[in-house]
């Protein structure tokens, strides 16, 4: 899968467990147990994951061709993921931290060890 548009994005994101369609501020979103997971943000061309503000200023600072913000997201605790990232294995366990972060404690224990 290369996530080259939002379709792909919300289909894996909805593979992992306890997952759901939904919005976030009018625009279509993945949460689980109400709390948003990653959304089609505001940008054309990329959409929005929530990441902690540290991974998310190493993500920026390592690819930055896949990895961005806007100054609406700079105090945000995510940021913009462009489509068609040439490393979708890598926007893969940034989805699955996202959701393992909101997951219950359960379900986290289930999937393992943080991605």
């Amino acid at each position: 899968m290369t996530f080259a548009r939002w379709e792909d994005v919300a289909a894996f994101a909805l593979t992992l467990p306890a997952t759901e369609a939904s919005t976030s501020y009018g625009h279509p979103a993945i949460k689980t147990r109400g709390k948003l997971i990653c959304s089609t943000g505001r940008e054309p061309g990329s959409f929005h994951v929530v990441a902690p503000h540290e991974e998310k200023a190493i993500l920026i600072e390592s690819d930055p061709a896949t990895f961005w913000e806007t100054a609406h997201y700079a105090n945000w605790p995510g940021l913009l993921v462009r489509y068609g990232s040439a490393d979708p294995e890598r926007v893969r366990v940034v989805l699955t931290r996202a959701w393992w972060d909101r997951a219950t404690k359960k379900a986290q224990a289930e999937h393992g060890p943080r991605p």
